[in-house]
């Protein structure tokens, strides 16, 4: 595996390289566990303020999608299986956020997603900096994610991830601008002062 900054801890003692069957075995605790490219990573609950600021964009995303059948909307639960084919390693991910085109997910999915939501947003722990954040967007556009709200909390903005251009955010959004679905769910915004109010 190429040597990123990681936003979570690296489970010490964990079997190389974990698959994503394996996740089901895992003890339910504090932590909500991914893979990257075969290593489990583990990350603490991220807080009241993340929590209800993740809950409020879902909320938002979900009533919009919703009403038109654009797709689904996932939580904090939802695990995508983002592996290519023909990895020699596996890489699950669980965004606090996601949305799935109408006709992408199947209606009826107990396990694990295996691919790519259209959009992703991840609200930043207070543990959690730009650089493994911005690592992050990165790998979710390197795996079909087509656009990426990284939520920050305590400064109040939203770095702003496309995949026209994925080594970079495109955007810092403020308290007095507004999140936009772009061609990913066309007509959609949101107001931050809502999301962080």
């Amino acid at each position: 595996m190429q040597q990123k900054t990681l936003w979570g801890e690296r489970v010490p003692g964990a079997p190389y390289p974990f698959r994503v069957a394996d996740l089901a075995s895992l003890p339910n605790n504090a932590y909500t566990y991914e893979i990257v490219e075969g290593e489990l990573i583990r990350m603490p609950g991220s807080g009241i303020d993340a929590s209800k600021i993740a809950l409020r964009l879902a909320a938002f995303l979900l009533a919009f999608v919703t009403s038109r059948n654009l797709g689904d909307v996932t939580g904090a639960d939802g695990t995508y299986d983002l592996t290519r084919p023909g990895d020699p390693t596996e890489t699950a991910l669980v965004p606090d956020v996601a949305f799935v085109q109408a006709g992408r997910l199947p209606a009826r999915n107990p396990g694990y997603g295996k691919l790519a939501p259209d959009l992703v947003a991840e609200v930043a722990s207070p543990s959690q900096y730009r650089p493994e954040m911005a690592d992050k967007a990165m790998l979710y556009l390197d795996r079909g994610v087509r656009l990426v709200w990284v939520v920050w909390p305590n400064r109040q903005e939203v770095d702003v991830w496309r995949a026209t251009s994925p080594q970079a955010p495109v955007a810092t959004l403020g308290i007095a601008e507004s999140l936009d679905g772009y061609e990913v769910v066309p007509g959609f915004t949101c107001p931050l002062a809502d999301l962080f109010n």
